[in-house]
Formats: C-alpha cells, structure tokens, sequence
C-alpha cells in the first residue's frame, strides 16, 4: 500500500519524537521524507540519528523539495500558521502541533486559507482526542442521554514543572517565545477537550497569576469561570506548581453525571431527568435512583498509550484520510476553539473585567505586546 511521505519542521523534543516513529515504521502507511530545524545541533543530532534521512535548515527548503507529501509542524508556537499558510499554499498536507498559534486572529486567518485550498488536508495535533475515556465521554454527550447542562469542571493540576524545565529552552516561559505559560503551553489539550464534549461558552471571567514560586515571566495558575448560552456554569482550574496535583474532570446535567479521573470514568445515568423528576417529587431529601457504569485504563496502559500511542493514531487517521478518506479525529480548523477559551482567559485577567465571546481580537493582540516588551529576555523566533 502507499506509504504518505511526512516532512517533520522543528525536531526538538516532539519533533524528534515524530521522526524517530516515522524513520522506524512504527505508524501505519506513513513514512520519513525528510526534516527541518534551524539549529545546527538538532540537525546533527539528526544527521546521526535518522540517517539518509534528508535534513534542511530552512522550512521552504524542505516544502519546495518535491521529498515529502505532508508536514507535521512543531517549532515554537508563534509559527504554526506561517508555515502551516506556506505549507498550504504549495499544495503539501499539513498537521500543526498544538496551540494551533498564540492569537485567534492568526489562527482564524490561518482557517480561511486552509478552507480555501479544500484539495489539502488541514490536521492539528490533538491526539488526546483519541483517549478512550475522553472518546466515551463524548459518545455519551452527543447520544443526548446526559440532557441540558448544568455544569462542567476540570481541576488540573498535576502538570507539575520546577524551575529546571523553563531553563531547558530560551523560549520557554516567556511571552516573546511561547506566547503564554499553562494555557498555552500545557492546557491546550484540556481546553479542547473540555469545549469539544460540553460545547463554547459565551462569556469568560479569568483570573491569571504569573510566576508562581518561579522565576518565569508568564502564567504558570489559572482560574477560569464560564458561563453557557442556557445559564450552565463552568470552572476551569490548571497550575504547573502543585505536587502532588490533581485531574478530575465532571460534567453535571439534567440526565446524569460523568467523572473522568485517576485512569477511570464513571458515567451515572439517571433513571429519570432531575426535572422530570423534580416536577412530581413529593418527599423532603430523597435521592434520584440511576445506573452507574465504568470505563478504567490500567496505569501501564494510559502510560503506553500516551507515550506511543495517541500521537501515532493521529498521524495514521491523517495518513487514511488521505489515503482512504477517514474522518479526520482533530481538523485542524478546530484548533481556534481551544485557542478562543485561552486568549478570553487570558484578556479577562489582564482588563480585568468579564470577556464575552467572541474575544476582541485586536484588544488581545495589544495586550500580548505589552507582555512581551515585559519579558526579562527577549527571545527573536526565525521564520
């Protein structure tokens, strides 16, 4: 069967990831073109590591080669959407690396040119989309067993990261260079998820706090507070300084309730709708009687899965898709959703006051500025 030619820009810690799975045969119909990074170390490292390989220091280079028939893109988040344009533009599939970019007025002009080039296959890299219990969890919602929603919660954080992971990179933790701390950078899993099972808000209160017990410029925990077009609530909690931290996600409707943690989702279906049931109660405290049922993922197997597993579906669903047309699991036109909820997040903390959506693009993009020019170091990203 054809094998889909990928060309990897930016080998740095995922990057290399990719190529290595690419350059050994572990993901289906796919195979190793050729790589990219403008960092004479990374690119020896791959001269040693991925012979034969084909390694350019510069991503037109790459693109313009004739070598591979789709890019997985994962430098620094400010340039997804250049490159992903240019990628585009020159008729070669694309997958971008999460956050989808920085700003959703990058990202949203980024859709409309993918969306004019429908012949091109547009991905991102989503790939705890593909979690079983995530995967339940949205079976379940979408079958429209759980009814209106009331609430919705995730408290995350057990993304832990001393002092010694920002000073691994010049652009980590920093404005100028990543474009954020938690949301940007750890969260843009969770905030997709979270939006992808229980839908968008329409207003976002945020509450942002920067360097937490560490020497960084951006945010490293976060309270978020959203509120739904039918009066539902949501809180968003995520830091990278707890230890031991915590990940629960609940969601909480009129038909019943799920409960993702510890490797386990517990889905309690109420026999009977709580207003259904509420309209014709008649006792003081009772208890509405409902089933419960239970998905688990050993720890061994939650670890294989995301280590080896969840990135490589991704890349075999882009490879069917262009092969054989499978649905996409993550189109890449969904990136600017998840990316929406941070950047609200984000402007409410910094004016201060509640943010309807959609967010002021603009207002935004000001704000960030100002961030930037605060940094400690600046970091120059090259395009």
């Amino acid at each position: 069967m054809e094998k889909i030619k990928y060309g990897i820009i930016g080998i740095g810690k995922m990057g290399s990831l990719h190529a290595r799975k690419l350059k050994v045969g572990l993901i289906r119909n796919s195979a190793l073109g050729a790589v990219c990074d403008n960092d004479p170390k990374r690119l020896e490292w791959a001269k040693k590591t991925l012979k034969d390989t084909p390694a350019f220091d510069n991503y037109k280079q790459l693109i313009d080669s004739g070598l591979v028939d789709a890019v997985l893109i994962a430098t620094p988040h400010y340039l997804h959407p250049p490159i992903a344009k240019y990628a585009i533009s020159k008729g070669i599939h694309t997958i971008i690396e999460k956050p989808a970019g920085v700003f959703t007025k990058d990202v949203r002009e980024l859709n409309e040119f993918a969306a004019s080039r429908p012949d091109i296959a547009f991905g991102i890299m989503y790939n705890q989309r593909t979690n079983k219990l995530y995967r339940k969890a949205k079976e379940i919602m979408d079958s429209g067993q759980m009814g209106e929603l009331k609430r919705a919660s995730w408290l995350i954080t057990d993304w832990y990261r001393p002092q010694a992971y920002y000073d691994q990179g010049g652009w980590r933790g920093t404005w100028s260079g990543e474009g954020g701390g938690v949301l940007i950078n750890q969260c843009p899993h969770q905030l997709d998820l979270f939006q992808w099972l229980v839908g968008m808000p329409k207003k976002v209160r945020g509450y942002v706090k920067e360097a937490v017990h560490r020497d960084i410029n951006v945010e490293n925990d976060v309270t978020a507070y959203l509120e739904y077009e039918n009066g539902a609530t949501g809180l968003f909690v995520t830091s990278t300084h707890d230890s031991p931290g915590t990940n629960r996600l609940e969601i909480s409707s009129n038909g019943g309730k799920i409960v993702i943690e510890k490797n386990k989702l517990e889905y309690y279906k109420l026999n009977q709708s709580e207003q259904e049931f509420n309209a014709v109660n008649t006792k003081f405290m009772p208890r509405i009687p409902y089933t419960k049922k239970v998905v688990r993922i050993g720890k061994l197997a939650s670890l294989l899965e995301l280590v080896f597993g969840q990135h490589t579906k991704i890349v075999k669903n882009f490879s069917e898709h262009l092969l054989s047309k499978e649905p996409l699991i993550a189109p890449g036109a969904d990136g600017i959703d998840g990316l929406t909820l941070s950047n609200a997040i984000h402007l409410s903390s910094w004016l201060n006051k509640e943010i309807e959506l959609p967010i002021d693009e603009n207002s935004f993009i000001e704000q960030l500025e100002l961030k930037k020019k605060s940094d400690k170091e600046q970091v120059k990203l090259e395009s």
